[in-house]
C-alpha cells in the first residue's frame, strides 16, 4: 500500500473512531441524565449556556429567521460542531491516543461546568452526565485508536489496522451497538421521569370559574378567507422561550412561593390550593416582544386562573402608589428563567392571573403546565412566566431579571399594532374587488379605528369586527377596488386613547417593534 493511501486509510479510521467516540459520549450522558435529571444532559446544558451568552441582537435574528425552530437549529449546530471536533480528535488519536482521549475528557469538563452554572442546577449531581459521557467517549476513542494503530505486514509494508481492518470494524460495530443501547435506555428513563407529570395533567379536572369570561360578541370573527382566527388553538399558539427541553412538572409535587420585600405574610401554595380558590376566566391576547411588524408571535386564548392581585394582597403586598416597598415582582420558572413585572401594573385592576387552564383544558406543557403567569398589556418577557414556581417582591434598582441583563427594557407595555393577513405578500389577486383584512391590537386600550392606504393614496377607514374587550385583538377588513399593476398596501391602527400607531420603524430591541405593516401585491 502506498504511503499516501496508508495515511488516507488511517485518517478515515480516525474520523470514524472520533465520531463513534462522540456518539458513545452523548449516548452514555443521555443514559445518566435519564437516571439523574434529563435537563442536565450535555447538549441541553451547553445549549442553554450558549443561549445565555448570545447577544440579544443574535437571539432576535435567530427568532426572526428560524421562528419556533430556533432551538432545533441551535441543537443541530452544536451537534455539527461536536462532530467536526470529534473527527479532528479521532485523527489526532491515530498518532497520539492519549492526547485524543484527553480532548474528549476536556469537552466533558466543559459540559460539567455548563451544567453546574445553569440557573436551574440542582447541585453536583448535574455534572454526572457530562463526566460519565466523557469518560465513556475517551475510553471508546482510546480502544478504537489502538485497534487502528498501524503494524507492519510480513513484507515490511505498513498494515491498515491494529490487529486487522476486520478487527477495527468489529470493535467499531460493538461500540455503535453499545452506544445505541445506552441511548435507548436513556430515552426510556427520561420518558419514565416525565410519566408522573403527564399523568397529573391527564387526570387534572379544572373547576368552573367563579367569574366566567364574558360572552364573545357576535361578529368578532369575520368571514374572510385567510384572516387569522379570533381564538388561537393551543396547538397553533406561538412559543418563544429559552427552554431547550420543555419542563415536565409533576403537579402533585409542584409548589409556588411568594416572598420578598414588603411581603409580611410569606405564602406557599400547592396546585390544589390554587384550584380551590375562586378562579376567573378571560379572553386575553398575548404578544411576544420578538414579534416584528407584521409578525406571527401573537395569539388569543381563553385563560382560566387565579387573580394575582388577590394572592399578593393576602401576602401583605401593597403597590407603590399605596406605600408599598416593592416596585418589581420577579417570577422564577423551574428552569431558572426570571421575568420582572411592575407591581403597580399587577395590582391596578387588570386581569393579571396565574393561569391553570388554556382554551378549556389544563395548560399544555409547552405553555407552562401546571401554572403560568400572564398580564394583559405587557409583553411576555416582562410578564408571562411559564412553569412558574417562585414569586419574589423586590425593586427595579435591586435586581435585573434575565432579559434586562441582556439590554432589554425593564418596562414594556405592548405597542399599538395592525397586521395585514390577506392578501399575502407578493400575492397576485385578480382585478376588481379584493378584501384586505387582518388583525389589530393594543391590549389594555383596545382598537377604535383601522385605516388602509393603497400606494401613496389617502387613508381609508376599514370596517371593524366586533370588539371582545380591550385585552384582545380585533379583526378588520377593507374592500379594495384593485386595478392592474403593482401595489403597496399599508395599514395603521388607532387605540382607545386616540393615539394613532406610529410610522417610526424600530426593531424589537429593547421594548418591541413599531411601524406600519405593508404588503406588496401584483394585480395581473
Amino acid at each position: 500500500m502506498s504511503s499516501f493511501r496508508s495515511k488516507l486509510v488511517r485518517a478515515a479510521f480516525g474520523a470514524l473512531a472520533g465520531l463513534l467516540a462522540a456518539y458513545t459520549a452523548l449516548a452514555v450522558a443521555e443514559l445518566v441524565a435519564g437516571l439523574v435529571r434529563p435537563a442536565a444532559g450535555p447538549v441541553t446544558v451547553v445549549g442553554g449556556a450558549v443561549i445565555d451568552r448570545t447577544p440579544a441582537a443574535v437571539k432576535d435574528f435567530a427568532i426572526r429567521t428560524f421562528g419556533e425552530n430556533d432551538k432545533t437549529v441551535l441543537q443541530l449546530g452544536i451537534l455539527a460542531i461536536l462532530a467536526l471536533i470529534a473527527v479532528g480528535l479521532g485523527i489526532l488519536a491515530m498518532s497520539h491516543r492519549r492526547a485524543g482521549a484527553a480532548g474528549v475528557l476536556l469537552f466533558g469538563i466543559v459540559g460539567a461546568a455548563a451544567a453546574f452554572s445553569r440557573p436551574d442546577s440542582t447541585g453536583t449531581g448535574d455534572v454526572l452526565p457530562s463526566i460519565a459521557g466523557a469518560l465513556a467517549g475517551a475510553a471508546a476513542l482510546y480502544v478504537l485508536a489502538t485497534k487502528a494503530a498501524p503494524v507492519h505486514a510480513p513484507d515490511g509494508q505498513p498494515g491498515t489496522g491494529g490487529w486487522s481492518r476486520r478487527g477495527f470494524l468489529a470493535a467499531a460495530g460493538v461500540t455503535a451497538v453499545a452506544a445505541t443501547s445506552a441511548g435507548a435506555l436513556g430515552r426510556y428513563f427520561t420518558g419514565r421521569q416525565g410519566q408522573g407529570a403527564v399523568a397529573t395533567r391527564e387526570n387534572l379536572v379544572l373547576p368552573k370559574p367563579a367569574s366566567p369570561a364574558p360572552a364573545v360578541p357576535a361578529g368578532v370573527q369575520l368571514k374572510v378567507p385567510g384572516i387569522t382566527a379570533f381564538s388561537t388553538p393551543n396547538a397553533d399558539f406561538y412559543r418563544v422561550d429559552t427552554a431547550l427541553t420543555v419542563p415536565r412538572v409533576d403537579a402533585g409535587t409542584w409548589r409556588l412561593r411568594i416572598r420578598g420585600t414588603g411581603v409580611t405574610r410569606p405564602r406557599t401554595y400547592t396546585l390544589d390550593q390554587l384550584l380551590a380558590r375562586p378562579l376567573i376566566e378571560r379572553d386575553i391576547t398575548l404578544t411576544c416582544v420578538s414579534n416584528e411588524v407584521g409578525g406571527p408571535y401573537i395569539g388569543n386564548a381563553r385563560w382560566l386562573g387565579v387573580p394575582l392581585a388577590d394572592l399578593l394582597e393576602e401576602a401583605g403586598v401593597r403597590p407603590p402608589s399605596k406605600g408599598g416597598r416593592a416596585d418589581q415582582l420577579v417570577a422564577r420558572s423551574v428552569d431558572g428563567m426570571t421575568l420582572g413585572s411592575p407591581v403597580e401594573d399587577l395590582m391596578d385592576g387588570r386581569d393579571a392571573i396565574l393561569a391553570v387552564g388554556m382554551n378549556g383544558e389544563p395548560l399544555p406543557f409547552d405553555h407552562g403546565f401546571p401554572v403560568r403567569m400572564l398580564v394583559p398589556g405587557l409583553y411576555g418577557y416582562v410578564s408571562a412566566c411559564k412553569w412558574i414556581e417562585d414569586i419574589e417582591l423586590t425593586t427595579f434598582d435591586a435586581y435585573d431579571p434575565y432579559w434586562v441583563k441582556r439590554k432589554w427594557a425593564r418596562r414594556a407595555p405592548i405597542k399599538t399594532q395592525a397586521r395585514i393577513d390577506t392578501p399575502r405578500p407578493f400575492a397576485r389577486p385578480a382585478a376588481g374587488t379584493v378584501t384586505v383584512a387582518g388583525v389589530a391590537w393594543a391590549q389594555r386600550r383596545g382598537i377604535t379605528r383601522v385605516q388602509i392606504r393603497v400606494d401613496d393614496g389617502p387613508w381609508q377607514d376599514a370596517e371593524l369586527a366586533a370588539q371582545a374587550g380591550v385585552d384582545t385583538w380585533r379583526q378588520w377588513s377593507y374592500r379594495w377596488n384593485a386595478s392592474p399593476g403593482g401595489h403597496n398596501l399599508t395599514v395603521r391602527a388607532t387605540d382607545g386613547t386616540g393615539q394613532v400607531q406610529t410610522e417610526e420603524r424600530t426593531r424589537t430591541i429593547p421594548d418591541g417593534a413599531s411601524g406600519w405593516h405593508s404588503v406588496f401585491v401584483t394585480v395581473p
